[in-house]
């Protein structure tokens, strides 16, 4: 009888519809947690942006016709750099021009800027500017009482009790734009952290001014009729004169050339 029973329930049980007997007897997956659902539910959330590298920088030093050196520069983009640098150095020597006596000290002092822009791997194109250009020529002046020396083509004889003597100067402008090209990356696009670099090019640093200051007393070569540089007009006129050949004998350096060679380190 009990038989009968269980076999009855059997054939009822799968007499009904299969959504029905569904709902009796829940599925495993449909027991999973609500927590699983919701983050199964939730979209992912959006990739995180790759973290971009430390700011690539590289240090040298250098050799230039500006003087002994150093320099850093900075990549602004893949063929551009930002390049600052400066320049030093200093020589003294003494000569003779015209019966005088110069102790003379040339010095160059400067800081530049250049925009590196890479129109291959190496091969750059850099215009920039010398944000400060302290380049000069000085030199005190001086001729012994009794000796000779010329002033724009005339002689004059230094007066034994109140000697010439004086300073020169050649200055140009405290800034000078600048268009360099060359070979060389202090900032490597590649694993390489050691580099060499080779700059050619030029800076306009105006027309070179030539300032020529003498004091006491010159006389005619004979020794006689002496009187004072500062007051006497011939005299000034031909010193004036002879700055004029100056400045003209240093206008070619209105343009500056420059020539450098590095080595660098890149962090």
């Amino acid at each position: 009888m009990r038989n009968l029973s269980v076999l009855a329930l059997l054939v009822l049980f799968f007499s009904l519809p299969r959504a029905t007997r569904a709902g009796a007897f829940p599925d495993d997956s449909d027991l999973a947690s609500p927590a699983a659902n919701a983050a199964a539910a939730t979209p992912a959330g959006p990739a995180k942006a790759k973290s971009e590298g430390p700011l690539a920088i590289g240090i040298g030093v250098k050799v230039s016709t500006l003087g002994i050196g150093g320099e850093a520069a900075v990549a602004l983009a893949h063929r551009s750099n930002l390049r600052l640098g400066f320049n030093y150095f200093s020589y003294g020597n003494t000569f003779n021009k015209d019966g005088a006596t110069y102790q003379g000290s040339l010095d160059f002092r400067s800081a530049q800027a250049t925009y590196d822009v890479f129109l291959t791997s190496n091969f750059h194109v850099s215009p920039g500017v010398l944000l400060y250009n302290g380049n000069n020529v000085t030199a005190n002046v001086s001729v012994p009482g009794g000796k000779t020396f010329t002033l724009n083509n005339v002689s004059y004889m230094s007066d034994p009790a109140d000697p010439i003597a004086g300073t020169g100067k050649l200055s140009v402008y405290k800034a000078a734009p600048m268009l360099l090209v060359g070979f060389g990356n202090l900032v490597p696009r590649s694993s390489r952290h050691f580099s060499v670099s080779f700059d050619i090019g030029a800076a306009y640093q105006g027309p070179p001014r030539v300032a020529l200051n003498l004091g006491g007393s010159a006389c005619d070569p004979s020794g006689v009729f002496c009187r004072s540089v500062s007051s006497d007009p011939t005299i000034q006129s031909n010193i004036a004169s002879e700055q004029a050949k100056l400045n003209k004998s240093a206008s070619p350096f209105r343009f500056y050339p420059v020539l450098s060679f590095g080595v660098g380190y890149k962090f």
